[in-house]
């Protein structure tokens, strides 16, 4: 769920949707893939789907045959026994292969308010196979930074504010990455973004964007998983691009905790 801005009723029992999210644009965590294009698994390999109690709520990445990194916001307060991850399907409710999560580990410096640090590792219970549905991506390197405006993907099976537009089935958008200064300063009534967001979108013009049900899921360009679906004002509304965590911020991090 990317946090929007306003709180999200199943996080906060509230109507307000917080996170991409909470009134003061407090980050709100809840995305969907508005202004994209519906697509196959075969195209994003690396994409699961990960479910509280059977029902699907974020995305995620995989990272390696046994680990998946997604939002902490999406599992925040559950643990392990409550999820599981779809994988290997463009159908977020059936086919592919459903797998336990036997560990999450959410990063230690994770701020629900602020939405900072929003990554969690999941170790999954049974190793994945390599197949044209389910493969890994890659990592970018510790502190490697993207240069402005390079087009990115994002993908889900988030709200994609359209009657005629499928939630079902996978969809995608091509965004542009946004200079760290520039998304600050859109962000600035809502105390700004830090070092480890990075923005996509298109900020003037709005009009795609990952949206509520997309929160976990891959920012990617080039095989190479640049984000995590985290939070932002509305969805795709011009002036306030997409905020995501940054994956270089925390490389090392994940190659202490996984070994990857």
């Amino acid at each position: 769920m990317k946090f929007l801005i306003f709180c999200v009723a199943f996080w906060c029992g509230a109507t307000l949707a917080l996170p991409q999210s909470e009134l003061i644009r407090r980050p709100v965590s809840d995305h969907r893939i508005v202004g994209g294009f519906q697509t196959a698994i075969q195209t994003f390999p690396y994409q699961v789907s990960l479910m509280r109690s059977g029902t699907h709520i974020c995305g995620g990445s995989i990272i390696s045959s046994k680990w998946v990194l997604t939002a902490a916001h999406c599992t925040n307060g559950y643990t392990a026994n409550y999820f599981a991850v779809r994988v290997g399907s463009s159908n977020k409710m059936i086919g592919g292969a459903i797998v336990g999560i036997k560990t999450i580990i959410q990063h230690e410096n994770f701020n629900r308010f602020t939405i900072d640090f929003d990554y969690a590792l999941l170790e999954l219970e049974h190793t994945l196979p390599r197949t044209k549905k389910i493969q890994s991506i890659a990592l970018p390197k510790q502190g490697a930074n993207l240069p402005d405006n390079v087009k990115l993907l994002v993908s889900g099976w988030g709200d994609t504010r359209s009657n005629t537009e499928s939630k079902v089935i996978l969809r995608a958008a091509t965004v542009l990455h946004i200079n760290h200064d520039i998304c600050n300063g859109a962000y600035a009534e809502f105390g700004g973004i830090t070092d480890q967001m990075i923005c996509a979108g298109y900020l003037a013009q709005g009009g795609r964007d990952s949206c509520q049900g997309d929160s976990g899921g891959p920012l990617a360009g080039n095989g190479t998983l640049y984000g995590v679906v985290s939070w932002g004002y509305d969805c795709a509304s011009p002036g306030y691009p997409g905020v995501y965590a940054k994956v270089s911020a925390i490389r090392t991090w994940i190659g202490a905790k996984t070994g990857i």
